[in-house]
């Protein structure tokens, strides 16, 4: 009983020693005051109480049955994808690797060993053989909290792993998003042109029968040719342009841009309401704002590990083995153990090594720090952003559609007067540019709405839910 109560009181220190932790107290940073509402929010981007966003395929609120296609290939298909993946299971792997300093290091060893030695005088020789077998065990008691601060940090690391794949999946799916709305939009300015050349080439033959009968000049005729060249240049530089964008997309779905095609469509899906979420939910839809804060995590928990290096480390150990010996003049055996703490060597000058470990540690911390912050500031600005673009576009929307309407009454009767001869072809060609620029100018606003819901979604965090955080930085 006296020796149970010796190894307790001894052991009384190690357990109160092992409930240290020298990281500082970790908190979530908090953001000041938040406004109810964001400064750019409008009829086409209602706060709640609107119907919130899907929890995922959050696209399907564009109401576009080919990206909704292709989206779903993003997720079994592309490359970057699978290296975020990757790289996500290297940080739980360095997660288990840490945890498994909590346990004991057991090793074994085993050596045999034979030799001869011939003795000249009789010719005789002597046979010596050795056999050995041991085993170790040790394990350090977390006085400290080195190891828990260890764990804590990595994983934390893994957390913001894993919040990054969710960043870079929401990226490449409205990435996706755009360059599909944007081959779109070349798809409805090639038919555009395509049936702006149609009507140039009949304005061009209409031309050149005048000019044969005497109702109109060449110079009538160069530019209604000039015109019809100009615009079967577009067409060109459009289909060059709709290639490209064809070409990406197939990238990012993971496919050989040389077998992979999307077929022509003009028409333009109608530009959704988008609903907004309240200014102060934003930073908890972010994954890449997440992320960020499990680095602050990540990086104060390391502050712990710099501070342990400044105590001593207690390492417990055991050995033991037998080892025989065998030879012509005798054979024996024995057997060895030993169990015993050993302190660890404490280094008592080491130039500033640790002193600059520690200060390393807490201006990591304060990189961190600034990160966060920063990534805050961005969200909201990007979310103001796009939400400048829908409102403010989708008044000049409206506005442009009066344009066109315009444009093409003006061409309608610059065409009359020319054939009644009231006017000559300039007019025509000036009422012809006009209007085209003026379809164009159309689509352009269409698809850059589009582009920028889109981009709405992906500023507000898409459908991702954030996982179940951890109480404080050491998990």
């Amino acid at each position: 009983m006296s020796g149970f109560i010796r190894k307790t009181f001894w052991a009384a220190p190690l357990l109160a020693l092992a409930c240290c932790n020298l990281a500082p107290e970790y908190r979530k940073p908090t953001q000041t005051i938040l406004p109810l509402t964001f400064k750019e929010a409008g009829p086409w981007t209602p706060t709640q109480p609107a119907a919130p966003l899907p929890s995922s395929n959050w696209w399907t609120v564009m109401q576009d049955e080919q990206l909704n296609a292709l989206e779903e290939r993003i997720e079994a298909n592309s490359p970057q994808l699978a290296a975020a993946l990757a790289r996500y299971d290297q940080s739980r792997a360095m997660v288990r690797r840490a945890r498994a300093d909590f346990f004991p290091q057991i090793d074994a060893t085993a050596s045999a060993q034979r030799e001869q030695t011939l003795f000249l005088q009789n010719g005789s020789y002597f046979d010596y053989r050795d056999y050995a077998a041991g085993g170790t065990v040790s394990w350090e008691p977390d006085l400290w909290g080195r190891i828990r601060n260890l764990v804590s940090a990595a994983r934390s690391g893994a957390q913001a792993s894993i919040n990054d794949l969710a960043a870079l999946r929401l990226s490449l799916q409205a990435e996706l998003g755009d360059d599909y709305f944007q081959l779109r939009g070349l798809d409805a300015h090639i038919a555009i042109l395509r049936q702006t050349i149609s009507a140039y080439q009949a304005a061009l033959e209409l031309t050149q029968k005048r000019f044969a009968g005497g109702a109109s000049s060449e110079l009538d005729v160069r530019r209604a040719s000039t015109q019809l060249t100009t615009t079967q240049s577009r067409l060109e530089q459009e289909t060059a342009d709709r290639a490209l964008m064809e070409h990406a997309i197939a990238v990012l779905i993971g496919e050989e841009p040389t077998v992979f095609s999307l077929p022509p469509d003009s028409s333009m899906v109608s530009v959704p309401v988008i609903p907004v979420n309240a200014p102060s939910t934003l930073l908890q839809r972010r994954p890449d704002v997440a992320a960020a804060e499990r680095r602050m995590a990540a990086a104060n928990a390391r502050i712990g590990v710099a501070r342990a290096a400044f105590f001593p480390n207690i390492t417990l150990g055991a050995s033991g083995g037998s080892e025989t010996t065998i030879s012509t003049l005798l054979s024996a055996g024995t057997g060895v153990w030993a169990l015993g703490p050993a302190l660890a060597t404490l280094a008592i000058f080491d130039g500033g090594r640790r002193f600059a470990d520690l200060e390393a540690t807490h201006a990591a911390y304060a990189e961190a720090a600034a990160n966060y912050r920063q990534a805050s500031l961005q969200a909201f600005r990007e979310v103001e952003d796009q939400l400048a673009l829908l409102n403010h576009l989708a008044d000049a929307s409206d506005r442009q559609s009066e344009a066109v309407s315009a444009a093409i009454r003006t061409n309608q009767l610059a065409s009359i007067q020319y054939r009644e001869g009231a006017v000559d072809y300039l007019q025509v060609v000036t009422a012809q540019t006009a209007e085209l620029q003026a379809r164009e100018d159309m689509i352009t606003l269409v698809t850059r709405r589009l582009v920028a819901g889109i981009d709405l979604v992906r500023a507000l965090g898409g459908g991702w839910q954030p996982s179940q955080p951890t109480s404080n930085g050491t998990g």
